[in-house]
C-alpha cells in the first residue's frame, strides 16, 4: 500500500552535514507519522526522530540539537537534516511511516548508509 524510498546518504567528515529524504507513494492521501531509525553494526535498530502530520516531533537524546526532522505533507516526504555529525552517527538509516494513528501498521524503506569518518 505504501512504498518508501530514501536518498541522501553518503560519506561525510566529522562535523559535517547531510540531508536525508524519504518519499512515500501509494494509494494514500496522508500519513499520520513518519520517522527515521538507524542501525549500527552489532546494535539494535533505534529511533532517531519522529514527526506527526501536525508537526509534533520527538528525538533521541543523542541527536537533540544536531538533527532536525521535517516533512512536506503535500508530497508525503520526510527529511532529516543532520548537522555536527559524529562517528557514532554511522549507521544505516531507515525511513518509517505509520499511516493511521490508532492502527499499529508500519512501512519501511530499504535504508541508506551514512558514514561519518575522517
Amino acid at each position: 500500500q505504501v512504498q518508501l524510498v530514501e536518498s541522501g546518504g553518503g560519506l561525510v567528515q566529522p562535523g559535517g552535514s547531510l540531508r536525508l529524504s524519504c518519499a512515500a507513494s501509494g494509494s494514500i492521501f496522508s500519513i499520520y507519522a513518519m520517522g527515521w531509525y538507524r542501525q549500527a553494526p552489532g546494535k539494535q535498530r533505534e529511533l532517531v526522530a519522529h514527526i506527526t502530520s501536525s508537526g509534533s516531533t520527538d528525538y533521541a537524546d543523542s541527536v537533540k540539537g544536531r538533527f532536525t526532522i521535517s516533512r512536506d505533507n503535500a508530497k508525503n516526504t520526510v527529511y532529516l537534516q543532520m548537522n555536527s555529525l559524529k562517528p557514532e552517527d554511522t549507521a544505516v538509516y531507515y525511513c518509517n511511516a505509520q499511516p493511521e494513528r490508532w492502527i499499529r501498521r508500519y512501512y519501511w524503506g530499504q535504508g541508506t548508509q551514512v558514514t561519518v569518518s575522517s
